[in-house]
């Protein structure tokens, strides 16, 4: 196999195992606060909001030290022992105890660091400048299938039902805990990529596929602190304002607005069922913004500014048709659902609508964010990937912590809000990347 077949087919792999593996996980966490609202029992008193905050918490702290963890035992094995964490976090639910399941969210915001860390990384190794973008939208598109199959299993599980037994809760737990952990041994069948000519200055790169197996002490602090270095540099504080947007926005489509869906009690008894319809067309929208923005990446000569703009107005029309058709206490609702009424008539069309729109919206952040970290800190990708995980997380932390007490209008304001500046800021680095280009081909003739 040539060795651009060998990458792509790497890029492949790596989307397939974590489409299985989010297939269980981001189910999971699309359900959790609805499975803990209708759970009965003295021995738990946990809340699905606060796992997430923890869990995105300890995710922010961690991705400091991810760089040096894949720097030691390999992208590979980063992954793998990462995913386990995310197997036995889906396990708690079978039985959950409160002690349990917040243990297993610090340890799950720990392995949530190396495996992102670890998947920039591994995009990165395996493209080139030329095929970043493409590789960016091939790996979202893959992964993004996770929110089909997941979701379509708890639409059909759940439809009808207005509450969750203990054998609905375990029937569920038990299947997306086995789906994760055949997710986690396809990270397995990645090869390494075959070996580009070595920088010559050592310390200006340090991907795993650079480092030998004795890593030394001094490795460590060399990998943490340059992903301090990076934090602070110009790109990195400007990209800062859209990664924390994206860490906003992963709140709300991923545990906020499908709990919103179903405490409104104006949808009836398909209102549960709604959370897995939902979160199946937030992965058609991202599934169609990833796939097309990886085939068309070679075709836009604007760059990366119009896929973010587009992000942002898409957005904007998903907050606004959201505030309009869902009960401003639909986040913090008790379990038999909301009693106040929206500013129109409720519909579960628009419901919908305003899924696929989330999920659009998130896949022309998301790819174009990858793709310029993945770009302009092509030697030290690990180190920035870290960055963009760092920021991207703390926001989410903040952002399901004060789910559990916000009402929605305040929700939706502050994404308008961080949207609008991201997508500026953004712009300001994209602009830098263009005109840098343009100079280069200036150079060259």
């Amino acid at each position: 196999m040539s060795p651009e077949g060998k990458t792509l087919l790497n890029i492949i792999i790596l989307g397939l195992g974590f489409m299985v593996m989010f297939t269980a996980f981001g189910t999971c966490g699309n359900i959790e606060q609805t499975v803990i609202k209708s759970f009965n029992s003295t021995e738990f008193h946990g809340s699905g909001y606060t796992s997430m905050a923890i869990i995105y918490a300890v995710f922010s702290a961690s991705n400091l030290i991810a760089p040096s963890v894949i720097a030691v035992i390999g992208p590979q094995l980063s992954l793998f022992f990462s995913g386990l964490v995310y197997s036995g976090y889906i396990a708690v639910f079978i039985h959950p105890y409160t002690s349990s399941f917040y243990t297993l969210s610090v340890l799950l915001g720990i392995a949530a660091a190396v495996l992102w860390t670890a998947q920039g990384n591994l995009l990165t190794i395996n493209s080139k400048d030329s095929t970043i973008g493409r590789n960016s939208g091939i790996f979202w598109a893959l992964m993004q299938f996770s929110l089909f199959f997941g979701n379509l299993y708890i639409f059909v599980a759940w439809r009808g039902k207005s509450h969750i037994t203990d054998k609905d809760r375990q029937t569920v737990f038990i299947t997306l805990t086995v789906i994760s952990l055949v997710g986690n041994f396809l990270f397995f069948l990645i090869q390494r990529p075959d070996p580009e000519p070595a920088p010559t200055d050592a310390s200006e790169s340090l991907l795993p596929a650079d480092i030998s197996d004795s890593v030394s002490v001094i490795s460590y602090l060399i990998l943490t602190e340059r992903s301090i270095q990076l934090a602070v540099t110009k790109e990195m504080l400007l990209l800062s304002i859209p990664f924390a947007y994206s860490g906003l926005e992963l709140t709300f489509y991923s545990g906020v607005y499908g709990t919103c869906l179903g405490a409104m009690t104006q949808f009836g008894h398909d209102a549960k069922g709604l959370i897995g319809l939902s979160g199946i067309l937030i992965g058609v929208g991202e599934i169609l913004g990833g796939g097309v923005f990886g085939i068309l990446d070679k075709c836009n000569r604007f760059g990366r500014n119009p896929v973010v703009f587009l992000g942002l107005v898409t957005h904007i029309v998903a907050f606004y048709l959201i505030f309009l058709n869902i009960a401003s206490d639909a986040p913090v609702a008790p379990e038999e659902g909301t009693q106040m009424q929206a500013f129109i008539q409720p519909s579960v069309t628009v419901a919908l609508i305003c899924s696929f729109l989330l999920g659009l919206g998130d896949s022309c952040f998301n790819t174009q964010l990858i793709s310029i970290v993945g770009f302009l800190f092509r030697d030290d990708s690990a180190s920035a990937f870290a960055v963009f995980k760092f920021v991207q997380s703390i926001t989410a932390a903040v952002a399901f912590f004060y789910s559990n007490y916000l009402l929605l209008h305040w929700q939706l304001l502050i994404m308008v809000l961080m949207g609008f500046l991201g997508t500026i800021t953004f712009f300001v680095v994209e602009w830098g990347v263009i005109s840098s280009r343009r100079d280069s081909d200036y150079d060259s003739i």
